[in-house]
């Protein structure tokens, strides 16, 4: 029985209750492979003469200070595992997580910040962080715990660049459906903390960052520890290929242009000189691996399909329902019983209306408004954190019961996905996920699960 899911009850008992069930303790043994706390716990160790970390080894005597700086919606177990770790070794430290986080550490500072609009705390963050890293020096040590959504959640705007317009540019690139790589060009050249700011401003100290390989190649994050190869003209580039420039706040495009003309405003290119180290303790290839081995031990095959998929979130969920379809028509390209298993970012394009839901939930939707059969699948899609997109759902969950319920209450889904209404839509159907937050955050998990007998054959519905 799951322990993650605080709807569980209700959830299993609204369609199949064995493809629910098996789904569900699928998508939890993936997130809970990749909450950090364990990861970082092995990776860190210390006695009376060093600190190790991985293959890395500093002697005590070469350490002034112990500080702790950090962001992001899984950053909260990593400095859980720090507190535990140095204790009252650790001078200062402030980690920002996303609101609603309510648990505290007795040594570092625990600070709630907005998601995913920035608001005014999320620049009391960026002071916050500054002053420990301002603080740190020569022959100090800087533990900087940095994940997914931190660069909503800590903002230090550019030139003349107010809150106001940070969240006007911020909700304009979220409305847009640009990749969030994309959006990330242009958040790390309006704001002072992002593109390889942090360790640059935690120089000459140590500064040693623990985060998630949660992204595919062209899109690297942390993006506050990270040397940025990306320019003010792509940033420029981002706002006119998705028709945002126009309506972009003035002192935006004239901070952008200026920097055109001025190097030295660039993000950080190279971290070549500073002292520097950074570590993974997860990633989306763990949580699929997971998922995978709980799959195998259910009795079903599993197969990932991808870790890095990408796409507009009600267009996946109609793929993953024609490779269903597939499988359970043609037993090809795999043979049932199987989990399908991927993991990636998915994107939403607000186009006119936008009532309440995430990415996940317009994919499982999605799936839901295309799939011709009726039974011997479940597909859940949520987002690793427990949140999907702004709201405290974590995702969805659909089967043949989902579906049949569509259609005798001849719901039109497709004006539910053109309004963006998922969140009310999957509620109503009772086939929402809450877990609440946690701790972790490495993008989108999905899992198709098909059973061995289908059952009821087909019904394709125009």
């Amino acid at each position: 029985m799951s322990t993650l899911f605080t709807n569980y009850e209700r959830i299993i008992a609204n369609g199949d209750h064995k493809l629910r069930a098996d789904a569900l303790e699928i998508a939890e043994a993936g997130i809970r492979r990749v909450i950090p706390y364990e990861a970082v716990r092995r990776l860190i160790s210390c006695d009376d003469s060093c600190i190790r970390v991985g293959s890395l080894t500093i002697p005590w005597d070469r350490v002034n200070h112990i500080y702790v700086v950090g962001a992001g919606k899984g950053s909260f177990p990593i400095a859980q595992a720090l507190d535990e770790i140095f204790g009252e070794n650790i001078k200062a430290g402030t980690v920002i997580v996303k609101d609603g986080e309510k648990r505290r550490l007795p040594h570092i500072e625990i600070f709630e910040s907005s998601h995913p609009i920035p608001d005014a705390r999320s620049i009391e963050a960026a002071d916050k962080l500054m002053r420990i890293l301002s603080e740190a020096g020569e022959g100090d040590l800087v533990f900087a715990a940095v994940t997914g959504g931190s660069s909503a959640l800590v903002n230090k705007p550019a030139g003349g660049i107010t809150l106001e317009n940070l969240r006007q540019v911020n909700l304009d690139l979220l409305n847009s459906g640009a990749e969030i790589g994309k959006i990330n060009m242009v958040r790390k050249h309006i704001c002072l903390m992002k593109g390889g700011r942090l360790v640059q401003y935690g120089q000459p100290a140590m500064v040693v960052t623990l985060t998630f390989d949660t992204a595919p190649p062209d899109m690297p994050w942390p993006d506050m520890c990270l040397p940025d190869p990306t320019t003010f003209a792509d940033a420029i580039q981002v706002l006119k290929d998705y028709e945002l420039w126009d309506q972009t706040p003035q002192p935006v495009r004239s901070y952008l242009l200026y920097g055109l003309e001025h190097p030295e405003l660039e993000t950080v290119k190279s971290l070549d000189g500073m002292r520097q180290e950074i570590f993974s303790v997860a990633d989306p290839q763990l949580a699929c691996q997971a998922a995978a081995q709980a799959a195998q031990a259910l009795g079903y095959t599993p197969h990932v399909i991808s870790t890095t998929m990408e796409g507009e979130a009600k267009d996946v969920g109609i793929v993953m329902a024609g490779i269903t379809d597939e499988v359970l028509t043609s037993k090809r390209p795999f043979q049932p019983p199987c989990a399908l298993i991927s993991g990636g970012e998915t994107t939403v394009t607000i186009q006119e209306s936008c009532g309440s839901g995430g990415p996940n939930q317009e994919t499982v939707l999605g799936f839901a408004g295309k799939i011709r059969h009726r039974a011997g699948y479940a597909f859940v899609s949520l987002d690793t954190d427990g949140t999907d997109g702004p709201c405290d759902r974590a995702g969805g969950i659909v089967d043949g019961a989902t579906v049949r319920r569509i259609r005798e209450q001849k719901i039109h889904l497709a004006k539910v996905l053109h309004d963006h209404n998922s969140g009310e839509m999957l509620e109503h159907l009772g086939d929402d996920l809450i877990t609440g937050h946690t701790g972790t955050n490495v993008m989108n998990l999905r899992i198709v699960l098909i059973g061995k007998e289908e059952g009821n054959g087909s019904d394709r519905s125009d």
